[in-house]
């Protein structure tokens, strides 16, 4: 790298962190925190621990942010001394060094950059996936499986946690369905990305002919909202029927009917929860899981009718294909909303889904 690129970088970066400081708000974000604290030292502060923990999780994820700013922000101050000495003084060994530095801060500057954009107003919250396969039988199943996969290692790659809420084995291979709660900051702000249609194209494993298929599976993919959330559900409105647990490899087979389904009758929502032994937290965590559907479809119907007096056309919900993974006659994965695209299809499916989820997040700016 020459002087002059290494000077052009440095600019850059300085301009970028003048950018982040204003779309941060970083003086509003500091007098949150001392509101976050003065809470916090409050009497009867720790009276109700939910609420507590919600004020400590909201206060952590924004220092967070403002301590990644003034990380950032001295160390391209640094970068900035540094190269100032190397024009003072010549050292090609401190230079190659620099421009080492120079790469490992730009990465970090792209990383913050998108936690930036993860500002919506339930970014934050953990988030609820459901996987449903589409017409087709084994086939689709088995996408689902694969799909499943994805998105615990992916899951895992971001340091969130992972719960089984339910899950349904296909006949023959595969899963009918699945919901899964992922735990962690900003897991719905990620995960909201996947929310689709998702195509697959492979030569089937299940075909003795050897043929190519086209399987769906449909991603829905909701954030988990806090027990304060205004929805009133009426014990009328709602079917509950309890069954036998099942899972994959037969874990949490039990010999009473603990599995829970609530279907709520106005709307015809179901969810349905299996991952505890006990009927009474099935039931619990499957009403949690009814008041975000529903809540979320109070949000969707309000945001299409904004869209209508706008005359936007817009999809709310399940939406049309959004991502093709095509394993035959070519290897790719693209995105049909961003044109982002990637030729490792195993590394998608090994959970690399970053380039995705980061394109998307840009484009809906």
């Amino acid at each position: 790298m020459e002087i002059h690129e290494i000077r052009t970088e440095i600019k850059k970066m300085s301009e970028r962190i003048s950018q982040f400081k204003e779309s941060l708000n970083v003086e509003q974000k500091e007098a949150e925190i001392k509101e976050y604290d003065a809470k916090m030292q409050a009497v009867g502060f720790w009276d109700d621990q939910r609420k507590a923990q919600e004020v400590i999780n909201a206060a952590n994820a924004i220092k967070d942010k403002v301590n990644t700013f003034y990380t950032l922000e001295g160390e391209v101050e640094d970068l900035a001394v540094a190269f100032e000495l190397i024009l003072e003084e010549p050292d090609e060994d401190l230079q190659v060094e620099l421009e080492s530095q120079i790469s490992e801060v730009s990465e970090k500057l792209n990383k913050f950059e998108l936690e930036i954009l993860l500002s919506g107003p339930y970014d934050a919250n953990n988030a609820i996936l459901e996987l449903h396969p589409g017409a087709g039988g084994t086939e689709s199943q088995d996408w689902a499986e694969m799909l499943y996969r994805m998105y615990t290692r992916y899951a895992e790659r971001k340091g969130f946690k992972v719960e089984v809420l339910d899950y349904l084995v296909g006949e023959e291979a595969g899963i009918k369905s699945v919901t899964i709660k992922i735990k962690g900051t900003n897991a719905f702000g990620y995960f909201k990305a996947e929310r689709g249609v998702h195509r697959l194209v492979r030569i089937s494993p299940f075909d003795s002919g050897g043929r190519r298929h086209t399987s769906f599976c449909s991603c829905d993919v909701m954030p988990e909202f806090s027990g304060d959330i205004d929805i009133e559900i009426r014990a009328e409105d709602l079917k509950i029927d309890t069954y036998r647990a099942s899972g994959a490899g037969g874990q949490h087979i039990n010999t009473t009917d603990s599995a829970v389904r609530i279907t709520h009758l106005p709307t015809n929502t179901i969810v349905t929860c299996q991952n505890q032994r006990s009927q009474i937290k099935n039931r619990e965590a499957a009403m949690e899981m009814l008041k975000s559907k529903l809540y979320q479809r109070k949000l969707e119907e309000q945001e299409a009718e904004l869209a209508k007096i706008r005359g936007e056309v817009k999809e709310i919900g399940w939406g049309s294909q959004i991502r093709s993974y095509v394993f035959h006659p070519y290897s790719l994965v693209k995105d049909h909303r961003t044109s982002y695209e990637v030729g490792n299809v195993q590394g998608v499916m090994d959970g690399d889904l970053d380039g995705f989820i980061d394109a998307y997040l840009r484009h809906s700016i």
